[in-house]
């Protein structure tokens, strides 16, 4: 089965400016990515380029091995899209919106639909221009998930949404990750979810990707690393994949990647100190790369 989406040194500028800079990548179904970075870190500008809306300044990006900037309408169908802006009509209210998708698209689940709108509390009969931005944002994922795509892409889907609706959704996700034929990709800044539903973790940094895989690996190779003598640490220490120092009194803190079982005794052996080994969520681990 072909990637659904294949990324190879991909580069964009905007205005003179890379915003994403030698980006290759794959996604795989049944995979669900958390795109993770800082405002300004190239999130939307990565998930506009890979839908084809603008073509890349160098590499290339493709949808089901065709190039994204290329794509027609048989595989148009095959996509749900959540912008971070949503593009609603004013003048529409939710009806309006579902009879209007509905007549573009080849299939439709209108069980879903009804389940959805129930669920979530949509006020269908309410003008956009009269709803909650909170409303809209879940009008607006509903009208990507109703013809079931097989690549769903969320521009940030739950920043307006509260606590109880974030909740609804992300079992919506868990659902849709349980179809090995679909995939899903979603920035957010908010970390906490993307523990519940992703498998594959993209870490986005000044346009680069820090770390692309999988999040239990990721979990796995970084720790918080504490050494303890019997004197004051003065000393810089210079190891591979260390990408934090922090000295105070006699302790040292460190934050590796690419941690492995055995550097535990070599710590202890160089600097003849204790070791304590913290392994890190994915919340420090985002701190940490991102400071």
């Amino acid at each position: 089965m072909s990637s659904l989406v294949s990324l190879h040194q991909l580069e964009r500028k905007l205005g003179g400016v890379s915003v994403i800079k030698n980006i290759s990548a794959v996604v795989e179904p049944g995979q669900v990515v958390a795109l993770l970075g800082k405002n300004g870190a190239g999130k939307t500008t990565l998930l506009e380029t890979i839908l084809g809306f603008g073509f890349p300044s160098a590499g290339d990006a493709a949808l089901w091995d065709i190039k994204a900037t290329g794509i027609e309408g048989d595989i148009k169908q095959r996509i749900g899209f959540v912008p971070q802006q949503d593009e609603l009509l004013a003048g529409l209210n939710g009806n309006g919106h579902l009879d209007l998708f509905k007549a573009f698209r080849k299939t439709w689940n209108q069980n879903l639909v009804d389940r959805l709108i129930a669920e979530w509390s949509i006020p269908m009969d309410m003008n956009i221009a009269k709803m909650s931005v909170g409303q809209r944002q879940k009008l607006s994922i509903l009208l990507a998930l109703a013809h079931e795509p097989e690549l769903l892409i969320l521009d940030e889907p739950v920043a307006s949404l509260d606590p109880i609706a974030r909740r609804q959704f992300l079992q919506q996700l868990i659902e849709i990750a349980a179809d090995e034929k679909r995939a899903v990709i979603f920035s957010t800044h908010i970390v906490s979810d993307v523990e519940r539903v992703a498998n594959q973790v993209w870490m986005l940094r000044e346009g680069e990707l820090a770390y692309q895989g999988g999040l239990d690996e990721l979990k796995e190779s970084f720790v918080r690393v504490t050494l303890i003598a019997n004197q004051p640490f003065t000393q810089k220490i210079n190891w591979p994949n260390l990408i934090r120092q922090k000295n105070n009194g006699n302790q040292s803190q460190l934050t590796f990647e690419h941690w492995q079982p055995e550097m535990e005794q070599m710590l202890a052996h160089e600097f003849s100190a204790g070791v304590h080994i913290e392994y890190l969520g994915l919340e420090d681990i985002f701190l940490e790369l991102n400071q």
